[in-house]
């Protein structure tokens, strides 16, 4: 499995999740990068990506909404901050309504996704970084660790194809 640690800490509201993959830097970074892709890893493999917007760029938008076994959908964006290809890139992560507009009761992270190409495979490191310690913890109980996971898990099959 590609993830080799995780960790939350309360008091500094962060979530960290490091992996390894089995392929370079630039093959990981494309995954990113196009939102066909991208569908395929993000969210649980229960619950299928739909990017309906993807400006990877700096101030470019992200929409996109997960659908569940029901038929359910569960909506986020991204608001892209920074990006310094192939090695990591920066973004705010919130939740959105059936609309695709962000709902301004829930959790906002910063994101600083970073990736390091060591011997032909790529170190990666996901932070996410919460407004405060109960946003942090309002995330966890929704299960954030155990859907990232799994999420990222999806990656080496993809890299594989």
């Amino acid at each position: 499995m590609p993830v080799t640690n995780v960790t939350h800490d309360i008091d500094t509201r962060t979530i960290t999740i490091d992996a390894e993959f089995d392929a370079p830097i630039s093959r990981i970074w494309q995954i990113y990068a196009d939102p066909r892709q991208l569908e395929k890893v993000w969210g649980p493999p229960s619950c299928p990506s739909t990017f309906v917007d993807h400006n990877f760029k700096p101030g470019g938008r992200v929409n996109y909404y997960m659908t569940g076994a029901e038929g359910e959908r569960y909506a986020g964006w991204w608001e892209i901050t920074a990006v310094d290809e192939p090695n990591s890139f920066a973004f705010k992560d919130g939740f959105s309504d059936e609309n695709l507009n962000p709902v301004d009761n829930m959790p906002v992270s910063e994101n600083v996704y970073t990736f390091v190409e060591k011997d032909g495979r790529t170190l990666a490191t996901y932070v996410s970084t919460f407004e405060t310690a109960e946003a942090l913890q309002k995330v966890l109980d929704m299960g954030v660790i155990e859907g990232a996971s799994s999420a990222i898990n999806q990656i080496d099959e993809l890299v594989r194809c």
